[in-house]
């Protein structure tokens, strides 16, 4: 909503926030044939919840949100989201946790086995007591510096996305993702059309770009995530197509953010005020 409608043509929001966009009124729809490379879009991201056929939007990259851990300094094992939320002696008070509310307590309610957007009372204390003593083993909060506290040793271990923890150890740092049992964050990018966009034959000619598997595959090398097209494969650098992190174990389970309405949002926000102060 930065612009009045008419003003921009596209826009690269996340996967709740195209759901969003979408009751506001503020995206338009396409048809397949608007896009001849739309069956170039990858099975599994078709039928997504926040666009269910994708009528307005298409796949841009997508990842994932867990933590890496310094093997350097952990050796055991690193398969439970405990490594954040209760984590071993060796790494407390060496944690950083991404300065983001819809993932910390999104993955926190993953730890806890409780459903996302509950209005259960006791169900948010339990994640509210967990995350306060929780916090008590973390040094930092930080997104942007997430990688760089890992990269530089000031953190032991730390919530990241799976594109930076590649990039740390393409630096240099001796770090594991994980792919935690209880489950982690999905999240996509995805490019949307704007209603009223000024230029919409371009915006539709510059989405269908983006669905050749060879431009996907640029972008992908580039931001060390994933693509949501197929055909991709041949494009890829090695270490892309061969990341632990870009491969997840097919018996773990990720989870979208889900986005809740107004009056729940109002409790989460509690919980995450409560835990920032």
């Amino acid at each position: 909503k930065a612009g009045k409608m008419g003003q921009y043509d596209v826009a690269v929001p996340g996967d709740y926030m195209v759901k969003i966009m979408g009751d506001e009124g503020l995206l338009d729809n396409f048809a397949p044939e608007d896009l001849p490379n739309f069956g170039n879009i990858a099975p599994q991201w078709l039928d997504v919840p926040f666009d269910p056929g994708r009528h307005s939007s298409i796949p841009y990259q997508w990842g994932s949100t867990a933590f890496s851990v310094n093997r350097d300094v952990y050796k055991d094992d690193i398969g439970s989201l405990g490594i954040i939320f209760n984590p071993p002696a060796e790494l407390q008070g060496k944690i950083n946790v991404l300065d983001s509310q819809g993932e910390v307590l999104t993955l926190g309610s993953i730890y806890l086995g409780i459903p996302q957007c509950t209005q259960d009372r006791e169900q948010l204390k339990a994640l509210n007591e967990m995350l306060v003593n929780a916090k008590t083993h973390w040094a930092s909060f930080g997104s942007d510096t997430a990688k760089d506290v890992l990269v530089s040793g000031d953190a032991a271990a730390g919530m990241i996305y799976n594109g930076f923890s590649s990039k740390a150890r393409a630096e240099g740092a001796n770090v594991e993702y994980a792919f935690p049992k209880e489950g982690y964050v999905v999240w996509m990018d995805n490019v949307v059309l704007l209603k009223d966009a000024p230029n919409r034959d371009n915006a539709l000619k510059f989405m269908n770009f983006l669905l050749d598997p060879e431009n996907a595959a640029a972008v992908t090398n580039y931001a060390a995530y994933s693509a949501g097209v197929t055909g991709v494969e041949p494009f890829l650098d090695d270490e892309i197509r061969n990341s632990p992190e870009n491969n997840p174990p097919a018996d773990q389970k990720g989870f979208f953010i889900e986005a809740c309405d107004e009056e729940t949002q109002k409790l989460y926000d509690a919980v995450w005020t409560n835990l920032k102060k």
